[in-house]
């Protein structure tokens, strides 16, 4: 054996070694999926030196038949993994096995509650990938050399997950790298040739690179007895090794395709649907788009991966080809596999490339058909949008073209059901829509309890008109850009003046214009209390149980959109809000009869209540206290 040279003893990253103690202490309850992650990455290391001999073949060393190869020994308690891939130095030996090079991983950290199955089955869902070795093992060695360097380059790595490792220089002959587990006393089992070969056809069948076993035969004599000393050892290909992608679909089972999917994702749970399509003619790829029944970690994070897996003429390009998919549909895993692009792409050239604009166009047919077909399962779509709806609601402002097809897809609360579950589409409200109603009336505010006790919505509940209730952080940006649904235009009931079209009859309409008339005095001495912190003070028909109501100029920015942009450090132009007085109310009563000092007092704490009822803040809020006292001592 070479002795090995430079040896150091580092410390690992604090997140990997809460992960490590948390797999070794773990009772996991689907600890073989350690088999699949270790394949998993040992075909990406085989893609990987494929890519990269495109430019320079010496990378092969003259080995050019890229495989996996799985041995046990028994009675030793070993497993290894070994492939001729593009290797590791030393330096990448560190990065990539000393920390989680991942982003997300702090998050992942913070939803580890202690509660050994919980976290079991969080850390699997995570897809750990190489640190899954330690839910088998109780101790790691990976020697490895990467591609084209000298052999005296070699790495050895070894842990025993216990907060730290060592790695040293040692010689290698043979590119690659080569895993060997030393397995838990409970974790034999999986020195079996029978449990290794099951495992390898249930989560890694699909893989293009062959995973191989030794297999020993024996010669037999004219009565078939095995001669003694006759075992020959050959190696024999245990998976598929066919690219799923480019088999027919009538051949594919759901299960292979499941199998698929946590391959391509690192996920450990099903994908909630999946479209695989060929094309042929002047564009030519095939594409394997999942939808995910979770969301990553980091999802909302800029440098999050994202995209899908690309490869030419079945030669793998690069992992989160992004150019294929707008971001609104970050959360879609898959493969395009396509003979239209160069073989050395780079995301440089991939940008200039106009097939990809329409590859791109293509794929997001592809994607929001799928979602349509999701859609027909109520179930199942609620899941999907649960965990990615304010995703998709990003559509209509990046992608013009697909904004009707963006809109049929968005689901939302509503007056109709006052549930904070977001189950209702704009077709069922167009359906349920009064006769006389033109518009889709809807409201924003920072929360759910905001928006469905808002008294804007105090008319539409008395005449039973339906509203939306939106309350996400995105749903003010998702409005200005979406303006109508199947030729209705969108309202937002909280700007401008109220107009409730066909819905009121003339009667009503003309009992609101004399009542108007006849509180023009009382409207004219609360603007003139108030000064400029109103742009208008008018009387209004919205609101049946409350005093008074703020509302913006049609075209203004919402209230909920300013805060956030302010919260960004945005500065924003202040904007004087218009006061609506509900003539009806005993406390407008109240105030028509108040004179002198109290009359402008009482109109300030009307103009503080409406705008905290909208969720507003106030200037000075230890004034507005102070006059709501005096009212009440009074």
């Amino acid at each position: 054996m070479t002795t090995a040279t430079r040896e150091e003893t580092l410390g690992f990253q604090t997140e990997v070694k809460q992960l490590l103690n948390l797999m070794i202490n773990s009772l996991y309850s689907n600890r073989e999926i350690f088999l699949r992650e270790l394949i998993s990455n040992a075909a990406d290391a085989c893609d990987k030196l494929r890519y990269q001999a495109l430019d320079n073949d010496a990378l092969y060393e003259g080995d050019s038949e890229l495989r996996v190869e799985i041995e046990h020994d028994a009675e030793a308690g070993t497993v290894t993994l070994r492939d001729n891939g593009i290797g590791m130095n030393r330096d990448e030996v560190i990065e990539n096995l000393g920390t989680i090079a991942r982003s997300g991983t702090a998050e992942f950290l913070k939803q580890l509650s202690g509660e050994q199955q919980k976290d079991a089955r969080l850390i699997g869902q995570f897809g750990v990938g190489f640190y899954s070795s330690f839910i088998v093992a109780d101790e790691v060695t990976v020697r490895t050399r990467k591609a084209g360097t000298d052999k005296s380059e070699g790495v050895e790595w070894q842990s025993k997950g216990e907060g730290e490792f060592t790695v040293a220089d040692v010689e290698r002959d043979l590119h690659g790298t080569e895993i060997t587990l030393h397995l838990k006393e409970d974790a034999k089992e999986f020195a079996d040739d029978f449990r290794l070969q099951s495992l390898v056809r249930k989560y890694s069948d699909h893989i293009e690179v062959p995973v191989r076993m030794p297999k020993v035969e024996t010669a037999k004599d004219e009565d078939g007895n095995a001669i003694e000393g006759s075992e020959t050892t050959t190696w024999e290909t245990v998976n598929e090794a066919t690219a799923l992608w480019v088999r027919p679909k009538s051949e594919i089972s759901d299960e292979e395709y499941k199998a698929f999917y946590k391959h391509v994702a690192h996920d450990f749970s099903d994908p909630l649907v999946w479209s695989h399509n060929k094309v042929e003619g002047k564009l030519e790829y095939v594409s394997l788009l999942y939808v995910p029944g979770r969301a990553p970690f980091d999802l909302y994070e800029r440098d999050g991966a994202r995209g899908v897996k690309l490869y030419v003429q079945r030669v793998f390009i690069m992992d989160d080809a992004e150019q294929f998919l707008p971001l609104y549909l970050r959360f879609i895993k898959g493969v395009l596999d396509t003979r239209e692009l160069s073989l050395n792409v780079s995301r440089e050239l991939l940008q200039q490339d106009p097939k990809v604009e329409k590859i791109k166009s293509a794929l997001t047919k592809r994607a929001l058909d799928m979602l349509k077909k999701l859609a027909k399962d109520p179930e199942g779509y609620q899941t999907f949008w649960n965990t990615f709806g304010s995703v998709l609601k990003e559509g209509p402002a990046e992608d013009y073209a697909n904004r009707d097809k963006i809109a049929s897809l968005l689901r939302f609360s509503s007056t109709h059901t006052d549930s904070t579950t977001q189950d209702q589409s704009l077709a069922q409200y167009v359906e349920r829509m009064k006769e006389g109603q033109q518009k889709i009336y809807y409201i924003v505010a920072d929360g759910f309890n905001a928006t469905k006790n808002s008294p804007h919505l105090e008319i539409f509940r008395k005449k039973g008109i339906e509203v939306l209730l939106m309350h996400d952080r995105i749903d003010e940006w998702l409005m200005s850009h979406l303006t109508e649904f199947e030729g209705k235009s969108f309202v937002d009931v909280a700007k401008g003046d109220l107009d409730l079209g066909d819905v009121e009859d003339e009667e009503e309409k003309q009992a609101q214009e004399d009542t108007a008339k006849a509180k023009e005095g009382l409207v004219k001495r609360v603007k003139e209390a108030l000064g400029d912190e109103v742009q208008e003070v008018k009387v209004t028909h919205r609101l049946t149980d409350s005093p008074a109501c703020v509302v913006l100029p049609e075209h203004e920015m919402g209230f909920q959109m300013r805060r956030i942009m302010e919260a960004a450090g945005q500065k924003m132009p202040e904007v004087k809000p218009i006061l609506e007085l509900n003539p009806e109310h005993a406390l407008v009563a109240r105030l028509e009869s108040v004179e002198g000092e109290g009359f402008a007092d009482l109109a300030r704490i009307l103009l503080d209540q409406a705008i905290l009822a909208e969720g507003g803040h106030l200037d000075d809020p230890a004034a507005y206290v102070k006059r709501l006292n005096a009212l009440l001592t009074a």
